[in-house]
């Protein structure tokens, strides 16, 4: 299947390819999409993944996935949470680089003993109007002292997973796949989309019309 993927982080992008083997993932740019402002004002994660998968599904009009993700610290009551990429900016002024809203985060966090934090990911499926599947997943951590490691991007330097005895920023890419809230999300959203083109085969074959799918949501 042919699904354009509603972000314009080529990160994102890289990381959901793996995860959706037999789909070919088009970015913005490769439906002709120029990059636009997205109002992203859900009240979560699964709200702002469906914002963004409209958005973009009435630009190109198919089959669209749309990931909104983010990473929330206990000790700040979830934040940075929804507004992760834009943490520091809120107030309207200049976006921050990853590198400075991971110093901002630990600046805040520098006193504070509670580290537990994890990061939250949910993709949403648009197929058509008021037509989607979703899928939450979360991957668990604690935040680190200080940034560590060289992969990945945003928060990745900064999560350290107990289990594996590294921060995420320090594992390959298919070590972060197996473990990432973004790699659950994946592999949960492929086998959903697997169910999905099999419903609309039969339904096609029958005759019938093919059932409004909500859900998904965790």
């Amino acid at each position: 299947m042919e699904i354009l993927v509603a972000t314009f982080n080529r990160h994102k992008i890289d990381e959901l390819r793996p995860l959706l083997p037999g789909h070919r993932l088009l970015s913005p740019a490769d439906a002709g999409i120029d990059p636009m402002e997205i109002d992203e004002n859900g009240s979560d994660y699964f709200a702002n993944a469906l914002i963004k998968a409209k958005a973009l599904h009435d630009k190109a009009g198919i089959p669209t996935l749309a990931d909104d993700s983010g990473l929330s610290v206990l000790a700040l009551d979830g934040a940075p949470g929804i507004h992760s990429s834009r943490y520091g900016s809120l107030d309207g002024s200049e976006k921050l680089s990853d590198g400075d809203r991971n110093e901002l985060l630990l600046s805040v966090m520098k006193q504070v003993d509670e580290r537990r934090c994890a990061f939250y990911c949910c993709l949403v499926f648009l197929y058509g109007e008021d037509r989607y599947i979703a899928v939450q997943e979360t991957c668990p951590g604690l935040l680190a002292y200080a940034p560590a490691g060289k992969g990945g991007f945003g928060y990745d330097p900064l999560v350290f997973l107990p289990e594996l005895g590294r921060t995420v920023a320090e594992l390959s890419p298919g070590e972060k796949n197996r473990v990432s809230h973004r790699g659950r999300a994946g592999r949960a959203m492929a086998a959903m989309l697997e169910a999905l083109e099999k419903n609309l085969e039969k339904s096609i074959k029958t005759g019938l019309n093919p059932c409004r799918t909500t859900g998904g949501r965790a």
